[in-house]
């Protein structure tokens, strides 16, 4: 199969909570446990009829700085009351163990059910969905 570049992460303003939180809704945040399986990952996926267009690379660069600065001061003074910066912070201790993100926009259910079952054997660590106000564990 041919190497695709993919879309190279960029933090936009649309990603965020009104707190600032990073939440992307509409995309799909998943983390393999290093960057060869998430290339593995990627090429099940454009053999599948995905473009690349549809995904994104987020760095381990990326998820330690600028995603999980995005935290701040969630919690204070008092713990938020959504899940929004513990997940973010579950993204950054992965990829402080090495885990490779990727971001899959994927705004309906179907798509993302499919998605999930196009990557039903792939070993993922960690996938999330970002809905209008949920952020759902995919596995």
């Amino acid at each position: 199969m041919k190497t695709v570049a993919l879309k190279p992460f960029a933090l936009d303003p649309n990603m965020l909570t009104l707190g600032g939180v990073f939440y992307p809704t509409g995309y799909m945040f998943l983390m393999f446990a290093n960057e060869a399986e998430r290339s593995q990952a990627v090429e099940r996926l454009l053999a599948d009829g995905y473009s690349g267009e549809s995904f994104m690379e987020v760095p381990t660069e990326a998820v330690l700085g600028v995603i999980a600065s995005t935290v701040g001061s969630a919690d204070t003074p008092l713990p938020s009351a959504g899940s929004e910066a513990a997940t973010v912070r579950r993204y950054a201790e992965l990829a402080a163990q090495g885990h490779s993100a990727l971001m899959i926009h994927a705004p309906s259910s179907e798509e993302t059910e499919h998605i999930m079952n196009v990557l039903r054997h792939d070993r993922i660590s960690y996938a999330t969905k970002y809905r209008h106000l949920v952020i759902e564990d995919l596995a």
